[in-house]
């Protein structure tokens, strides 16, 4: 149908034979289709545990989530709902997966530099999400200009 993923396939617009050199992914498709996996794998349990702390699942010693702030929920809920969608896109390798998957990380790094109480993030867990953030745009741009 839609030529969402194209990229990622080893197939682009412009080759009209339907075969031949093309057809296989070449080594950068590759990479970034297992990039894209494992983030995947990553933000779906990124977001189940955020259903956790909404469903009070190992929250020993914490209050109740509806006892806690507004904010704090709204962000939880927001994470738990985003980071589920963006996982599955991720895994598809389709293109509103990756926009997904990087409007959560961003938020994430401007939420916790905003508000750190709220969210508390390490500087290793922010270098992590600026390396894959750099990493996923790397793959993406040599994926794209590989020569087929």
């Amino acid at each position: 149908m839609g030529g969402d993923s194209d990229a990622l396939r080893g197939t682009r617009g412009d080759d009209v034979s339907g075969g031949g050199v093309g057809a296989a992914p070449t080594r950068w498709r590759t990479v970034l289709v297992w990039m894209l996996r494992l983030l995947s794998v990553l933000w779906l349990a990124k977001g189940l545990l955020a259903w956790a702390v909404i469903f009070g699942i190992g929250g020993e010693g914490q209050p109740p989530f509806e006892a806690r702030l507004l904010s704090f929920q709204a962000i939880t809920v927001y994470f738990a709902v985003i980071d589920l969608v963006a996982a599955v896109g991720l895994w598809l390798t389709s293109t509103w997966g990756g926009v997904l998957w990087l409007l959560a990380a961003i938020s994430q790094l401007l939420l916790a530099f905003f508000f750190p109480l709220l969210l508390p993030m390490t500087p290793w867990l922010a270098g992590a999400y600026i390396a894959a953030i750099l990493a996923y745009f790397l793959a993406t741009w040599a994926a794209d200009n590989e020569s087929s």
